[in-house]
């Protein structure tokens, strides 16, 4: 399996309200994940190369992995509370069949538990307050490692 996979799957069978578990969320946690990943290892989780689109950070790699493996992830069309089409993603095979190493897991456990209790809106900010999307342009390719050394010496010298 490869890494977006199991870390997508990872989150799929961990994350506690799976009727929230969004394209857009899920992509968000990934980033959120590759962001504190960053931070503490100075290397992202995944190979992501990360663009600040209109949105926030986005990119298609997340739903592309979760599209190219039909027979290990489900999605369900839905709505949101305004209507709106949303698409939720679950994982469909067995959980013990993710390989991550503790570090990765513990990342992905802090991500899940610093988001799990926020509505939409409030995770929405939460991803828009992050350094990476402070400091940079819309379409602009957001280099993680590099900005979290940036940021850290920010807040080693405040």
């Amino acid at each position: 399996m490869n890494k977006i996979k199991n870390i997508v799957a990872y989150l799929c069978c961990n994350y506690p309200h799976k009727q929230e578990l969004s394209k857009a969320r899920l992509t968000k946690l990934v980033y959120l994940a590759d962001w504190f990943s960053a931070l503490v290892k100075h290397q992202q989780m995944t190979n992501i190369t990360w663009i600040f689109n209109h949105y926030g950070p986005y990119v298609d790699d997340v739903v592309n992995v979760v599209l190219n493996n039909p027979v290990s992830f489900s999605i369900q069309h839905t709505n949101t509370r305004f209507g709106t089409d949303k698409y939720l993603i679950s994982y469909i095979d067995s959980c013990n069949n993710i390989t991550l190493d503790d570090d990765e897991i513990e990342i992905l456990n802090f991500a899940i538990n610093k988001t799990k209790d926020m509505y939409f809106d409030e995770f929405i900010d939460y991803v828009y307050s992050t350094y990476p999307i402070k400091s940079e342009q819309r379409y602009s390719t957001l280099n993680l490692v590099s900005l979290a050394r940036e940021y850290t010496t920010k807040q080693s010298s405040q």
